[in-house]
């Protein structure tokens, strides 16, 4: 609070420089003095009191480029009641204000290149396979927030509070998402004073069911007065540069810390580029500035997805500058607005590490070709945007949605966070598909070059298995080669295992030349038919997996 009120004191004396006709005429009574110095009080007080009032309502940073409006017109009024050389002086001071205005609101014509290379990305062309021994973190944050709110009974004193804002994180080696339990209202904290908790849930299990983890915390963003968290983070820190809203994270040990970024503007206010994080103690209100290099281990969203939203639209549209992105378009490509967090999707690699994912498309209206996606790390703001392969056209978010939309158009289903993965060397869209009412049904993934080819199940693993024989039976492979041989194959069943997943059953089986199989009935539907101590030839892709797809079978004596 010290710091706003020196702040707002420094406003105010300037404001009083400026407006204060300070050279007067000398007179013997001395009367001009006193007007002038009853005038330049009157106007300290009041700025100083405008100025903490408007610095302590709106959260703003103390930037001297913030009040250039203000200084206009103080500068103007200054003149207007100056006379002599104080007229000239405050004239020049009204002209050059007016320079800063014109500097601050032109700005995005020419940084725009600045802008361009403070999110400029690496290049690659394909992530790196996935497969089913890792589960993705694929449960909508749609269905979580549904099931949380069922789960509210559990907060003492439910009426005080509502859900605040979800939000995913690994925490001791688990996805999960979390979102604390926020005031409802100026009278509930005025009676509560600290929320209870927070709650979480799996992001890779839907089964799983939120937990309410009791900790208690008085600095949150729906608290009021001092308690507010953006304002309280305001005080500590007036001059800081803050993008994007803040976040809760949570330790391995479960004590709850809220962070925001915090930057510098490319050029006059205009732009942002990410520096680090102010870290608060959600209950006791303790402050650390961290750097982007000095993160804890604990958090994984150190770079709020509103600035990656906004790096990404810097990374597509200044590529040839300002003036391209609105005339002629070179090379131009537009973030997706699919994502689950201000238009980004947060998922993570096989090291545990948080990305947010975003898919590129044209500028070109009626166009769902995807040009390329990008990753950018959550903890570093590195990014990298993957081109994929040229050789073929990628569909975009957007079309894999109305795919979605058009399987499941008589149900009514759609479908939510829709994120690209390389499954068996394939880039693949892997998307939530939930009823009317917000509950999960399904897992649909479909190839972004071969859109006809696509599996549905309850889960992301069994969807998995039959997007592989999915994959067989079109004619891509499942080890991320073009060229997989095909072979063929006879001999003895030893061993029979069944699966119904989905609509259709997965067989898989042991020969006696040691090697495993697996095949859906969908592609031979005689396959579920299969037995110890059959005879079979088949032919089979020749991929290196432990399972190897089976593209034809014949069981001898069936067929």
């Amino acid at each position: 609070m010290t710091k706003l009120l020196i702040a707002s004191a420094v406003i105010a004396l300037i404001a009083s420089v400026l407006l204060t006709p300070l050279i007067t005429k000398k007179r013997e009574d001395g009367e001009s003095k006193k007007v002038v110095g009853y005038f330049f009080i009157g106007v300290f007080v009041i700025g100083f009191i405008a100025s903490g009032i408007t610095l302590y309502v709106t959260k703003i940073d103390v930037n001297w480029l913030v009040f250039w409006p203000v200084i206009i017109l103080l500068t103007l009024c200054g003149a207007f009641l100056a006379s002599g050389i104080e007229r000239k002086i405050k004239g020049v001071l009204f002209l050059a204000s007016l320079v800063v205005g014109v500097y601050v609101l032109s700005a995005p014509l020419w940084n725009a290149n600045d802008k361009f290379k403070s999110a400029e990305m690496k290049e690659e062309v394909e992530i790196k396979p996935f497969d089913e021994t890792q589960t993705p973190a694929s449960v909508p944050p749609k269905f979580v927030r549904n099931k949380m709110k069922k789960a509210f009974g559990q907060v003492p004193n439910t009426s005080y509070y509502e859900l605040g804002r979800l939000q995913i994180q690994k925490v001791n080696g688990e996805y999960v998402y979390i979102a604390p339990v926020e005031f409802s209202g100026f009278f509930k904290w005025m009676n509560g004073k600290t929320t209870p908790g927070y709650f979480t849930m799996s992001a890779t299990d839907s089964a799983d069911n939120p937990k309410f983890i009791p900790q208690e915390m008085k600095y949150v963003p729906s608290a009021f007065l001092n308690a507010n968290l953006e304002r309280h983070m305001r005080l500590q820190h007036p001059f800081l540069i803050f993008y994007g809203d803040v976040q809760l994270e949570i330790d391995d040990d479960g004590k709850p810390y809220y962070i925001r970024s915090y930057g510098e503007f490319i050029s006059a206010r205009n732009g942002f580029d990410v520096q680090g994080i102010v870290l608060v103690d959600a209950l006791s209100g303790k402050s650390e500035l961290v750097k982007l290099d000095d993160v804890p281990a604990f958090i994984d969203g150190a770079v709020s997805p509103e600035t990656v939203s906004l790096q990404n639209s810097y990374y597509g549209k200044y590529v040839h500058g300002y003036w391209n992105s609105m005339f002629g378009k070179k090379d131009v490509k537009l973030p997706s607005d699919e994502g689950t967090e201000s238009n980004v999707s947060p998922i993570f690699d096989e090291a545990g590490d948080m990305y947010y994912f975003t898919d590129f498309t044209s500028p070109k209206e009626g166009v769902d070709s995807m040009l390329g996606y990008s990753l950018t790390n959550a903890r570093t703001g590195e990014a990298t945007y993957y081109t994929g392969n040229q050789d073929e056209s990628y569909m975009d978010s957007q079309g894999n949605l109305q795919i979605i939309e058009k399987k499941f158009i008589e149900k009514k289903w759609a479908g939510e966070m829709p994120v690209l993965y390389n499954f068996y060397g394939e880039a693949s869209w892997l998307t939530a598909v939930l009823d009317a009412n917000g509950f999960l049904q399904n897992y649909f993934i479909v190839s972004a070059a071969n859109p006809e080819i696509s599996a549905y199940a309850t889960t992301p693993k069994e969807a998995l298995k039959l997007y592989k024989t999915a994959l067989s039976r079109g004619g891509s492979t499942v080890d991320g080669s073009s060229n997989a041989e095909e072979k063929n194959a006879s001999g003895t069943v030893l061993r029979v295992y069944k699966e119904r997943l989905g609509d259709f059953t997965i067989v898989s089986f042991l020969l006696n030349n040691g090697e495993n199989y697996l095949v859906s009935a969908e592609t031979e539907p005689l396959a579920i038919y299969l037995q110890e101590g059959d005879e079979v030839i088949l032919t089979y892709g020749n991929t290196g997996e432990q399972f190897l797809p089976v593209r034809s079978l014949i069981i001898k004596g069936l067929q």
